[in-house]
């Protein structure tokens, strides 16, 4: 299979805001709401539809500063890409080494819950061959092309948001059926039983991390249509959307279950779907979130090999393997190989120990980009070009605080991990850079037009 050199290496521009919105919510993963719906209502006390309507509002901060530097800087590579441009080059390595943390191994995590559901369900198949069917057509499809993936992206989440809108609508008829039209207009899904404010806040860190990747659309940015005008609409679509479901569905799914009391909190939304449609609608319910899990890994792998593809075209990852594209199909096959490879590692894994340190690098970087915007809007300053104070200054600050809360919510042993790769990467750029004289390499793309 042969690649084309890295010094020619471009992505084909193909995709408009329709698709990066759909890649958008394909990486949130919608359904993901009712996944960890029992673990947030039990630490609200009933009161998930504030934790994520507070959740929605802090990352529409963070997301207005991504729109910011994707207007700036329309290339390839996020977080990593805007600091480097901002900052400093030194800064931007460690930037891109500590989100390395999520977009190489959420994939693995995508695959391993994936395989998790289907092998409760049939035992007599091993994990690994579940997870290796993953991995294989998944990689399959973002070999093939970009293109390819949006259009079983479309299909995937046509069936997921089918599954979530007759979810919202049995819940709303079992609500009635029990309490009339008037059970639908309460203050219960968002007051709880009365934990307070810290309570509900601590719910919100947790519905954050279902926020994780309404930034993954900057990553193809050298694939998109006009992307100064597109991708910025698209990063606050993603957020917007994204989080007006997990509000929706939270809100409907606390007035079918009161409170934040379950038989077994990991599984309470399989107990609610069975509960209001019957075993029918629960094995229906149950596909969905596996279909789901497919279609966040499928955008989660094609994200995570575009910040691989751009960091190896800088040279700061090996350029022949990383910064290759196939002369053929114009994707990073190399790059996406390698995060199959790392998928393997769930077949010796366990949920709790696979995601207990991926967001530390996506809330460091979330930091990063709000810092970011206001080094260049003061940057910016001082050539003479003025741009709006709220959104250069005022509402990346009000980022930075919200963001590093939840960093400071993550626990002990994420900290640690994350700390701990953050270090490994201090010491693979002191290398690189002769102990920090000189700067890494500068990407081989300066602008997209």
């Amino acid at each position: 299979m042969s690649s084309s050199p890295a010094t020619s290496a471009t992505l084909t521009r193909t995709l408009k805001l329709p698709s990066l919105v759909l890649f958008g919510l394909a990486y949130l993963t919608p359904l993901i709401v009712l996944g960890i719906f029992g673990v947030i209502a039990q630490q609200t006390g009933g009161a998930s539809a504030s934790a994520y309507l507070i959740a929605l509002v802090a990352m529409l901060f963070t997301a207005s500063s991504y729109g910011r530097m994707a207007k700036a800087y329309p290339v390839a590579g996020s977080a990593y890409t805007y600091v480097r441009r901002t900052i400093d080059g030194r800064v931007g390595f460690l930037v891109g080494w500590a989100i390395m943390l999520d977009y190489l191994f959420l994939p693995m995590v995508i695959w391993l819950i994936g395989g998790s559901y289907l092998q409760a369900q049939f035992p007599a198949v091993p994990m690994p061959v579940w997870i290796l069917g993953f991995i294989v057509i998944t990689s399959a499809l973002n070999i093939i092309g970009i293109q390819i993936a949006d259009k079983a992206n479309l299909i995937l989440m046509s069936f997921q948001i089918l599954v979530i809108a007759f979810f919202v609508a049995l819940s709303i008829a079992s609500v009635v059926r029990t309490d009339g039209a008037g059970g639908l207009f309460s203050s219960g899904p968002f007051v709880g039983d009365g934990v307070g404010f810290v309570g509900i806040a601590g719910g919100a860190a947790v519905a954050a991390y279902s926020f994780l990747g309404f930034d993954a659309v900057t990553t193809l940015t050298e694939e998109t249509v006009d992307p100064k005008r597109t991708v910025p609409r698209a990063i606050l679509l993603v957020a917007l959307i994204g989080g007006g479901i997990f509000v929706v569905v939270a809100y409907v799914t606390q007035l079918v279950q009161p409170g934040g009391t379950f038989a077994s909190p990991d599984t309470a939304a399989f107990d609610i779907a069975t509960k209001i449609g019957g075993n029918l609608f629960g094995a229906v319910f149950l596909a969905a979130l596996v279909i789901a899990q497919f279609t966040s890994g499928l955008a989660a792998q094609a994200s995570g090999s575009r910040l691989l593809f751009a960091m190896g075209r800088d040279g700061v990852l090996p350029k022949r393997f990383f910064g290759a594209l196939n002369s053929r199909l114009h994707t990073p096959v190399l790059s996406i190989l390698a995060i199959a490879v790392v998928g393997l590692i769930a077949m010796f894994m366990n949920v709790a120990t696979s995601t207990s340190f991926i967001n530390f690098g996506a809330f460091l970087a979330f930091i990063m980009v709000n810092t970011s915007v206001i080094v260049y809007w003061a940057k910016e300053r001082r050539a003479g070009r003025a741009h709006n104070p709220v959104l250069y200054l005022v509402f990346p600050v009000i980022g930075i605080l919200v963001i590093a809360y939840l960093l400071a919510q993550l626990d002990l042993h994420a900290i640690t991990l994350g700390s701990i790769w953050l270090l490994v990467g201090v010491a693979v750029l002191a290398i690189t850079t002769r102990g920090f004289r000189v700067q890494p390499p500068e990407l081989a793309v300066d602008s997209a037009e």
